[in-house]
């Protein structure tokens, strides 16, 4: 199947999904979502090393899944419509190298979510973010709920999920959501030169990193701590290890390939 909704490019190691409806502020709907999964596949293959997503135009990043896909749902489809986002965010969210949102304009309801799903968060001054749902009269269905607290507390995340009001950049960034605040013309400059610094290090210890901060964050403290203890031994056993620590004491820089 061609791909129209989700444009994928990939330039110097770097994929760039774009979402590609503008005409409804690239809403999610059913189709939308499979093909973002299709490319979150060739992500897990190996067609980059890093992911940045982006909305097409200058008005949205994503506003949200499409109402008027919703409206006549019943309450299986609605489930299944739940159930088919969960299960792509989940997968973007798994993916073992870094994942970049890059929010040039509206991020909210599911646009909001899928910002969550990502590593990074890095914002446009045109952006606005919010869980609007409860103005239609339903909630987050897409891990909203879940992940938002996880980022900027139970308490802030409960007054953006109740007011359903929507927020700007600014905002945003003070609650812990993005990380920089950018003008629109430098955004996605600031996201590639973000990205590079990353993927100058080691790639498998950027994997681990990534794993044992998703998998740590519903454990205990204790059962977490192990985790990571795990996964620090597993490294020594990598080249990419040794090199490092090689090319630090010989004072030049380590030549890392992922083995």
């Amino acid at each position: 199947m061609a791909r129209d909704n989700v444009l994928f490019e990939v330039e110097d190691g770097i994929g760039l999904a774009t979402f590609n409806r503008p005409e409804v502020l690239n809403a999610l709907d059913v189709r939308t979502l499979e093909e973002l999964d299709e490319v979150v596949g060739e992500l897990e293959r190996g067609a980059a090393r890093a992911l940045v997503l982006t909305g097409a135009g200058d008005r949205a990043f994503v506003a949200g899944a499409d109402i008027a896909s919703m409206a006549g749902m019943s309450v299986a489809e609605a489930r299944r419509f739940a159930e088919r986002g969960h299960a792509v965010l989940d997968r973007l969210e798994r993916l073992p190298v870094p994942t970049v949102a890059a929010v040039n304009g509206y991020a909210l309801g599911g646009g909001c979510e899928l910002a969550l799903a990502c590593d990074l968060v890095y914002a446009s001054e045109k952006a606005r973010f919010g869980q609007p749902e409860v103005n239609l009269g339903i909630v987050p269905g897409f891990g909203g709920t879940q992940r938002l607290p996880r980022r900027v507390g139970p308490m802030r995340a409960l007054e953006v999920l109740l007011t359903g009001e929507t927020f700007d950049a600014g905002r945003a960034r003070e609650l812990g959501l993005v990380l920089e605040v950018l003008p629109p013309d430098r955004l996605l400059a600031h996201v590639r030169a973000q990205l590079w610094k990353i993927l100058s290090r080691g790639p498998l210890a950027v994997a681990q990193a990534k794993r044992l901060v998703h998998a740590g964050a519903g454990l205990p403290l204790g059962a977490a701590h192990e985790l990571e203890r795990q996964g620090f031994a597993a490294l020594f056993a990598t080249e990419d290890a040794r090199e490092g620590m090689r090319a630090f004491l010989e004072k030049r820089p380590p030549r890392f390939r992922g083995v």
